[in-house]
């Protein structure tokens, strides 16, 4: 039966707050991750797996997740064990400071982060399907808001009060959004089927589930490759402080919260969601290999907010095309396979510029990571054009396709 209550005008409210403090809570150390773990001995290919590993574990467990979400009808149980995953993710950090310590907290991050299938899906149920773009450009804004101020805290911390710091205001953070999880309205339909064996393949063989995974693998690798990875570690080398790698980051996710409240709720709907995706890969893409020829703080922020604003327009659509076609009892097995395979670019970007730093130069592994994100513009526009053209015979695939 519906897990419902008749009085619900206050779960959008609610949801969006716990959203915002569940990713406050994991993003606190980003700024200072790689910094920190180099200021303990670590090579910049071990800072690089230590960074990529957050997203190794979410790879294995989101499938599994979305799988027994879909099984049992639960959603609220998954939210909960993932904000509780953020707070041992974040407290750990005072047992030890050595560096497989940390690397094992990053998996529990990982773990944590695997429950954002559950967030996006219940979210999602709360409106109608046509509006699945629209729920998704909103709770991305959510998103982006608790990274954006997580990132900034985290900086300002770690410098007054040291590294680890930043590591527990994420924990106290996580804490007050696991209060918060347990009033969220679960939801989903009386007479909702089970997803069965047969369901489960279907949904692995979807075209265009498949089509968006495969892009946001490539998105993915260029996020954690640089703003989430690598770029705070070349902003010292330009003499940022800790809250200087702060503000870096918040200048880079900031615009990503304004263009996806943007590009989720009007800008698919006037340039089609194939042409923002588009757009968005290629500023990403353009102003990575940008970063080389900054020499200066400032001239790196702003080519990064620019960059911003491109993975802003690009996620949110993404991750609404990876279910919006898909029946409601499938939904959190079909936003697993998008998350576990997107997963497989955040452990693959950090790792891949952690060996160009050892390998190559840091200097030299943006220009090849942003020169892939402009490939995968163009990449994305010949895929999307195929799997979408045959359904644009409906009034919502016009949606999708519009302005083609």
């Amino acid at each position: 039966m519906s897990a419902q209550p008749q009085s619900t005008g206050y779960r959008i409210p609610l949801f969006c707050a716990v959203t915002l403090l569940f990713w406050f809570s994991m993003y606190t150390c980003v700024p200072i991750l790689t910094a920190y773990v180099e200021s303990l001995g670590a090579s910049n290919k071990m800072a690089g797996l230590i960074v990529g590993m957050y997203g190794l574990s979410q790879m294995l467990l989101r499938i599994p997740v979305g799988i027994v979400s879909d099984r049992l009808h639960k959603r609220k149980m998954f939210i909960i064990s993932g904000m509780f995953a953020s707070v041992i993710a974040g407290a750990g950090i005072l047992l030890s400071d050595d560096v497989t310590w940390i690397l094992v907290l990053r998996i529990i991050a990982g773990v944590a982060a695997a429950t954002w299938v559950d967030f996006t899906i219940l979210f999602a149920s709360y409106y109608a399907k046509k509006e699945t773009t629209r729920a998704m450009g909103t709770i991305s804004v959510y998103n982006s808001l608790g990274q954006m101020l997580g990132i900034l805290s985290g900086g300002w911390f770690a410098d007054h009060y040291g590294w680890e710091s930043a590591f527990l205001i994420g924990s106290a953070v996580g804490l007050a959004g696991m209060v918060g999880a347990f009033f969220i309205v679960e939801k989903f339909e009386d007479n909702e089927q089970k997803i069965t064996m047969q369901g489960i393949a279907e949904v692995a063989s979807d075209r265009i589930l498949l089509v968006v995974s495969s892009l946001s693998i490539l998105f993915q690798l260029l996020t954690f490759a640089t703003v989430f990875g690598f770029t705070p570690l070349y902003a010292q080398t330009l003499g940022a402080s800790k809250l200087d790698m702060g503000l870096l980051t918040f200048c880079s996710t900031l615009p990503t919260a304004i263009a996806a409240w943007i590009g989720g709720r009007y800008l698919a709907q006037k340039l089609g969601e194939r042409n923002v995706i588009i757009l968005g890969l290629a500023l990403s893409g353009a102003f990575t290999v940008l970063i080389p020829f900054t020499h200066s703080l400032w001239l790196l922020i702003v080519t990064q907010s620019i960059a911003g604003f491109g993975r802003g327009f690009t996620s949110p659509v993404l991750m609404a095309l990876s279910i919006k076609h898909i029946s409601p009892e499938k939904r959190a097995t079909a936003m697993g396979f998008y998350q576990a395979i997107y997963g497989l670019g955040m452990f693959v970007g950090p790792l891949f510029m952690g060996i160009a730093g050892d390998w190559l130069t840091l200097r030299e592994g943006f220009v090849i990571v942003g020169v892939l994100g402009c490939a995968t513009a163009l990449l994305g526009h010949v895929l999307l054009k195929r799997v979408l053209a045959p359904r644009t015979g409906s009034g919502r695939a016009q949606d999708v396709s519009a302005g083609a």
